[in-house]
């Protein structure tokens, strides 16, 4: 039998190695563990040039036959969390059944990845280094994505699709929106033909239906043509406490739901607390253009081989989020924010031309950019950016989050758009790399030790922010000290509790709960043992400490 014969070559192999792994696996399996081992195996298989990877259950690593009472209602259920939790999304090609040595074996036959798709579980990508299972490297995933010029989804051609597919409203829509695109050739464009003005577009090709095509201007029914892939996006109102309270779905066509979305959120107005003539009265949270381009954005580059859906989430704490499948191209935020030339590449070439050309974004770099400047002319935080589980998302909150650091805008309105960029890193106490503490302290901008950075003190004056300066830089050690001596000469012993209770409060806001302690206990060790100020007359467990002979008047 087959099984019989793939068994015995498995089993023939001196050892596990990238592609092979055996388990015990006696009645049952960890998913978790099974759904790392599927990347691996799977990937592994494909830079070893394999048509599959193997898991065996029911061997130890000696190849010692042990056998595996796994039943097929587990398989099953193995097979379903695999589908569901890998991207893109895959499960066991076969899974075999073989007796040998009167103990039954499982085989799980893992397909290889596909050529420019590395297989991930959970958003984390899995590799194997010989017999031990860790993370995929970088080098690794880029050869898996490089193997290829991954094949535009988006110029596919729908042989079974016709015009009768689209929606004719949307497709009179979609024309004004070119009118405006090309005005020098309205007139002309009144005589075309819906199929030539398709082709013209770039939506249609030689009047053959596209993937494109059904997105943007397909009939909701249509959906069905890019299946696995969809064309569905979801609105969720949330409160403040995260809890649902409302949602809609929207399907195709693409270009109208824009302002469908838009309806439904609750862009309400946001008043400022007055300070002086800092700040206008009142102000749109989220400005209409920023809905725009961040949902845009995610209609254009979107993975829809995933066959995930587009998210927004909005909240009533005043923030609204946009998520879409698949990584993020350009190298970095800050690089598309920075940079005056358009992007060298995309992931749905055929889709973001016909966009463009239906007036939906456009190619020069800029539509982030001024995302950016917007939230950054209102005084609130910057847009966020969260890359994790393979998807992009973006947060927009519609608010002031941090007053000092809105002032700070409102005083200084000729800071650079990547200073701000970097100031918003500091105010929301984010990591930062070398590069960029060295950049804002050559601009005397930022005060501090890493990884504890805070406004410095001359931007501190100028945007009126000196108490809360202080708070974050704190006082020199000598000011501390003296309040211990202080309170010693007064009340003559102080017990740990006693001086946490004095000095924690007003140690630097930036410092978290432990360094703050242990701050105090550098304080304490300095006074008594290299200062002789104080001594302790208690034990090390519970001191009781007095001011040194020296010191008492």
């Amino acid at each position: 039998m087959r099984e019989t014969h793939l068994l015995n070559q498995l089993l023939s192999v001196e050892t596990e190695t990238e592609v092979i792994e055996f388990k015990v696996a006696g009645n049952q399996f960890d998913k978790d563990k099974l759904g790392r081992y599927f990347s691996a195996l799977s990937n592994e298989a494909n830079l070893n040039n394999q048509e599959f990877g193997y898991l065996l259950m029911g061997v130890k690593n000696d190849k010692t036959i042990v056998g595996t009472s796994i039943n097929d209602n587990q398989i099953n259920d193995y097979k379903l969390e695999i589908s569901n939790n890998t991207s893109p999304r895959n499960s066991f090609s076969n899974v075999y059944e073989v007796t040998k040595d009167n103990h039954r074996v499982l085989i799980f036959e893992i397909p290889a990845a596909q050529k420019g798709q590395p297989v991930s579980w959970k958003g984390h990508y899995y590799g194997r280094d010989g017999e031990s299972l860790g993370a995929l490297s970088d080098y690794d995933r880029d050869r898996i994505k490089a193997q290829t010029n991954q094949k535009d989804w988006s110029a596919e051609i729908i042989e079974d699709a016709s015009i009768d597919d689209l929606s004719k409203t949307a497709i009179d829509f979609a024309r004004e929106q070119y009118k405006e695109k090309n005005p020098k050739l309205k007139a002309e464009i009144d005589t075309w033909s819906d199929e030539l003005f398709l082709d013209k577009a770039k939506v249609t090709i030689k009047g053959k239906i596209t993937s494109s095509a059904i997105l943007l201007l397909g009939k909701p029914e249509s959906e069905h043509f890019i299946n696995p892939a969809t064309a569905r996006i979801s609105w969720i109102l949330k409160d403040k406490d995260n809890v649902e309270k409302d949602y809609e779905h929207f399907s195709c066509p693409f270009i109208n739901v824009t302002e469908q979305i838009g309806a439904k959120i609750r862009n309400l107005k946001y008043r400022y607390i007055k300070s002086g003539t800092l700040f206008p009265d009142e102000v749109d949270q989220y400005d209409p253009y920023i809905i725009r381009e961040a949902l845009h954005n995610c209609i254009a580059h979107q993975d829809y081989t995933l066959g995930g859906k587009i998210v927004i989430v909005e909240n009533e704490d005043g923030w609204i989020s946009f998520t879409n499948s698949g990584s993020f191209i350009p190298k970095s935020v800050e690089e598309v924010v920075t940079s005056d030339s358009p992007e060298s590449k995309y992931r749905n070439t055929f889709l973001v031309g016909a966009m463009v050309n239906l007036n939906m974004i456009d190619t020069i770099g800029s539509g982030i950019k001024r995302m950016f400047r917007i939230q950054k002319d209102k005084f609130f935080p910057l847009p966020e950016y969260d890359f994790s589980g393979n998807k992009v998302k973006v947060t927009i909150i519609g608010k002031v989050v941090d007053i000092n650091y809105a002032r700070k805008l409102a005083e200084l309105p000729n800071l650079l758009l990547d200073e701000i960029i970097l100031l918003d890193k500091v105010a929301k106490q984010k990591e930062l790399s070398d590069n960029e503490i060295k950049n804002l302290k050559s601009k005397h901008l930022i005060e501090g030790r890493k990884p504890n950075f805070h406004i410095a003190a001359d931007v501190a004056a100028v945007t009126g922010e000196k108490a809360s300066y202080i708070r974050q830089r704190g006082f020199k050690d000598d000011h501390y000290k003296k309040m211990i001596i202080d309170y010693l000469k007064k009340y003559e012993t102080a017990s740990k509790k006693d001086i946490d209770e004095l000095i924690l409060d007003i140690l630097p806001s930036v410092l978290d709960k432990k360094q703050k302690e242990n701050k105090v206990r550098n304080i304490i060790y300095s006074m008594s043992k290299k200062e002789e100020l104080i001594e302790n007359k208690g034990t090390n467990r519970n001191p009781r400490w007095i001011l040194s002979l020296s010191k008492k008047e």
